[in-house]
């Protein structure tokens, strides 16, 4: 369910790069959240590229050698105990997610399934040993979800496409997003999938 389908009482949006690992970690869950709580998804990917130099973030290879450890620490912890496969030294990785967040935007203005497309991606970067910034990598991702490769890597190069990624960029950086994934729910961010058992709370709340 998405934004665009439905006028729900409960809305969360979803800002995220298709690249990161938490997002990965955390994609089904969240979704699972929503879902029981009757709550739509709004999918925003966005350009961290440009969140971070504004929000005081730092890309991976950036950042110091003591939180780029913990970080793989984390990441066998949580992959463990969400039992899901999960390398964390994926060959193609560090990688462009631009490419990849147009074709995630391109179907969810389609009407396609975003959230089993994005699945799809983001498992393909951190099981499938795949480079999700190739287009023919991408292609082959949509077509085996039943979706017009070719035909979504065109729309993604589209203008109407790029300008929506950029608004989405743009208003996490309004809202004050400087991780992924975050998910906000009136007006209140969590960030993290770590973050997810709040998320709930607060929409069992109302």
């Amino acid at each position: 369910m998405t934004a665009s389908s439905t006028s729900p009482s409960k809305l969360v949006e979803y800002y995220f790069t298709p690249v990161s690992p938490w997002t990965y970690l955390g994609h089904d869950r969240f979704l699972a959240i929503a879902a029981a709580a009757g709550a739509a998804v709004e999918y925003k990917p966005t350009d961290y590229g440009k969140v971070f130099p504004i929000s005081g973030g730092l890309p991976l290879a950036k950042r110091a050698p003591q939180r780029q450890a913990y970080r793989l620490f984390e990441l066998k912890r949580w992959a463990g105990h969400l039992g899901l496969p999960l390398n964390p030294h994926p060959k193609f990785f560090p990688v462009s997610a631009d490419l990849a967040a147009r074709v995630i935007v391109a179907a969810e203005r389609a009407g396609h399934d975003v959230a089993g497309l994005m699945r799809a991606i983001m498992r393909a970067l951190w099981v499938e040993e795949r480079n999700v910034s190739d287009a023919a990598t991408l292609i082959a991702l949509a077509d085996a979800q039943e979706i017009d490769g070719r035909a979504l890597l065109a729309a993604a190069d589209s203008e109407a496409v790029k300008a929506a990624y950029e608004a989405h960029t743009e208003d996490a950086i309004a809202a004050q997003v400087f991780g992924a994934p975050t998910y906000i729910y009136r007006g209140e961010p969590f960030w993290g999938q770590d973050r997810l058992d709040f998320l709930e709370r607060a929409l069992a709340a109302g």
